[in-house]
């Protein structure tokens, strides 16, 4: 079970009264997200495929910082419940303020050795599950919505063999960043990408087998933690004159 930790952030209620949408939120980046995002004021929904127990903890944790919570499975690779996510949060909490596109999957390895399943299942996680997602979002908010998708360092820079699917996945999500700032700012909606380097996750631990190789590759010599990328994930929450921008939060991975 993945443990809940509360951000040791103040929250300065930036969000109160909106209505936030997290894909992907039963663990790692995801729950350090909602987490602040209900810590900054806002109710939040997370979807989830496997994770339900997880999910209905962190549910517990948003309720319990005096938020209301919903968990709902959806698997963003059936193109259905990617879009229907977003209605079901609306109509469970009132509206939709903030999209977080957090769901994602990764299939590393050798070029030759990717199949034809393998690509399918990326792609349409990674690249049509965040476009569908957005595409009701932004169908349900007014001014001040925000969209905000969790792309990675590895479409920034690729440091060896073997990221080719997933960095294809990730870079096209870029291009659907600054296109939707484009269509949505006359409607004062902002779109933006935040590219996460090395993160301490139960996916990738700082301690794990391959954690070294990692850290070297940042500046700073060490891996992030969520909680650094919900921090930036809630500063575009309330920045209103940012918009179509890519933000690292890599540990310099790309400098």
């Amino acid at each position: 079970m993945t443990t809940i930790h509360e951000p040791t952030t103040a929250t300065h209620g930036t969000l109160h009264g909106k209505v936030a949408l997290v894909t992907g939120g039963s663990r790692g980046i995801g729950a350090a997200t909602a987490l602040r995002l209900a810590r900054e004021g806002a109710d939040v929904a997370v979807t989830y495929v496997n994770g339900k127990e997880a999910a209905e903890e962190l549910v517990r944790a948003v309720e319990a910082l005096g938020r209301r919570g919903v968990a709902l499975r959806a698997d963003a690779a059936d193109p259905q419940e990617a879009a229907s996510a977003v209605g079901r949060t609306a109509d469970a909490l009132g509206g939709l303020d903030v999209l977080v596109n957090n769901a994602g999957v990764g299939v590393l390895g050798p070029l030759e050795g990717l199949s034809l399943t393998d690509v399918d299942r990326v792609l349409a996680v990674n690249v049509r599950g965040v476009f569908l997602a957005s595409q009701a979002g932004a169908a349900r908010m007014g001014a001040g919505g925000r969209i905000i998708t969790i792309g990675t360092c590895m479409s920034q820079r690729v440091p060896g063999p073997g990221g080719t699917l997933y960095a294809t996945s990730k870079s096209a999500l870029i291009g659907l960043t600054k296109a939707l700032a484009r269509e949505l700012g006359p409607r004062g909606i902002t779109a933006n990408i935040v590219h996460p380097g090395p993160i301490d996750t139960d996916l990738n631990p700082a301690d794990g087998p391959y954690a070294a190789g990692q850290a070297a590759m940042t500046a700073l010599g060490r891996f992030g933690t969520a909680d650094e990328v919900a921090s930036t994930v809630a500063y575009l929450t309330g920045a209103d004159y940012v918009t179509g921008a890519e933000f690292s939060v890599d540990g310099g991975h790309a400098a």
